[in-house]
């Protein structure tokens, strides 16, 4: 990479807060004691909620992450099925061996604590994710400040009640944790600490490998190609501790999305889903899946293309929305990355942009109600993929959405007469992970 140049400081880019206003001290404090506060109740309202309902420690997937990983040994991993709570879909272990041996040590302690600790580890993820993503826009200096951390808690507050965090504690979900893995990655300079826990993440769950295209775009070779590495070593691990359940896994397991849950489910907010429930049969890769996933790409590639060569965040997000919408299944827990969508809303290079924060306003409404919750009381069933036009057309609207980010970011950067490079007068610096600020010559 040639040496990094050091560039004057913009009122309206990732690294400049000249139009932020900064509050006085005293707000601060209590600004910083309400956030504070906000956070706490929050996670006290969910602790209450999970020992005190009838249904608050059902926390489906954890027992399937703990009670599945314990038939790893006797190579039952994926005969395994939990159906206490989900008579009509009994939830089999869909991740590969090396997660298992991940949460192997979990079924030795009481799961009411394993429970209240995972409440409590997603909490602390999320506070990290939130902080990163402002770290990434604004600079690592500035995260240390008052105003921000203020900000920091807030916003944690805030996401622990949008649906996608919503559900992953309800269902006892390791989506944040997985959203931490990639932000970590990409907060991290160093090849071998961006690779590996890229390499560790996708080991785990699959989904988390599109984030080497963050990477690509960044034209950080090394990294992409020890994450590969470092995946690897995940699968051959699983060969040698558990070989007869890795070869059932990654040799017909694999693929295989009715085996995930039903691809028609309104709680499905992939590609596949919407396409499905709006033609009224499951689209598999066919002709229209092709299609739209091809728009889809050429639109978010179009957006990544007018974006500043230091918005970091910013190229991480389009790539994450594009894996959501790309994967057969994406619940609605797995879209965690809107949180990061919206504080790159707000905050990022792009946040003065006209329709930034009505593009906000939409993640945050559409996730805070729930939409894929509400419209699930009207389904006729889970595994039905047929639906009235009226419902299949609303329970795209995460794809919707995605789609409709990617043209707004498109239009703007077109609006604003941005080369390709993001070369002109409009790209500003960012600050680095150690707080300096300087302009990356690459993406």
């Amino acid at each position: 990479m040639p040496s990094a140049r050091k560039s004057p400081p913009a009122p309206c880019g990732p690294g400049s807060r000249a139009d932020i206003p900064e509050p006085k001290a005293s707000d601060l404090k209590r600004h910083f004691r309400w956030a504070v506060l906000a956070l706490g109740v929050s996670v006290l309202a969910r602790l209450l909620w999970m020992v005190l309902s009838p249904n608050g420690m059902n926390l489906v997937d954890l027992h399937v992450y703990v009670d599945g990983s314990a038939a790893l040994p006797n190579d039952r991993l994926y005969d395994f099925t939990y159906s206490e709570d989900t008579p009509d879909f009994p939830l089999p272990f869909t991740y590969p061996p090396f997660a298992a041996l991940v949460f192997f040590p979990l079924h030795y302690l009481p799961f009411t604590a394993v429970a209240i600790g995972w409440l409590l580890a997603v909490t602390a993820a999320l506070y990290a994710v939130v902080r990163i993503g402002f770290e990434l826009v604004l600079g690592a200096d500035a995260v240390r400040t008052s105003q921000w951390r203020a900000a920091t808690a807030g916003w944690t507050a805030v996401g622990l009640w949008m649906e996608p965090v919503r559900t992953t504690l309800d269902y006892g979900q390791v989506n944040v944790f997985l959203v931490l893995g990639a932000m970590l990655a990409v907060r991290s300079s160093r090849w071998w600490v961006s690779g590996g826990l890229v390499g560790l993440v996708a080991g785990i769950k699959l989904t988390p490998a599109i984030t080497s295209l963050y990477f690509l775009a960044r034209r950080r070779w090394a990294t992409v190609a020890w994450s590969a590495l470092v995946f690897s070593a995940t699968v051959g691990a699983s060969f040698v501790i558990a070989p007869l359940e890795a070869r059932r896994y990654f040799g017909t397991l694999l693929g295989d999305a009715d085996r995930i849950g039903p691809v028609g489910s309104v709680w499905n907010q992939s590609m596949r889903g919407a396409l499905s429930r709006i033609l009224g049969e499951d689209v598999e890769f066919g002709p229209w899946w092709i299609a739209a996933i091809a728009a889809v790409a050429a639109s978010g590639f179009a957006a990544w293309r007018v974006l500043g060569p230091d918005d970091r965040l910013g190229t991480l997000v389009m790539v994450q929305l594009f894996g959501l919408t790309l994967s057969p299944i994406s619940w609605s827990h797995h879209w965690v990355w809107l949180l990061p969508t919206v504080l790159w809303l707000l905050y990022g290079p792009l946040r003065a942009a006209p329709g930034a924060r009505v593009i906000a306003g939409f993640w945050l409404a559409t996730t805070l109600v729930g939409v894929p919750w509400v419209l699930s009381f009207f389904q006729d069933g889970m595994w039905a993929i047929s639906r009235p036009g009226l419902l299949a057309w609303p329970a795209a609207v995460d794809v919707f959405g995605v789609v409709a980010t990617y043209l707004w970011v498109a239009w703007h950067g077109r609006r604003q007469g941005r080369s390709p490079q993001g070369a002109s007068a409009g790209v500003v610096p960012a600050s680095t992970a150690a707080g300096t600020t300087h302009r990356i010559p690459v993406r």
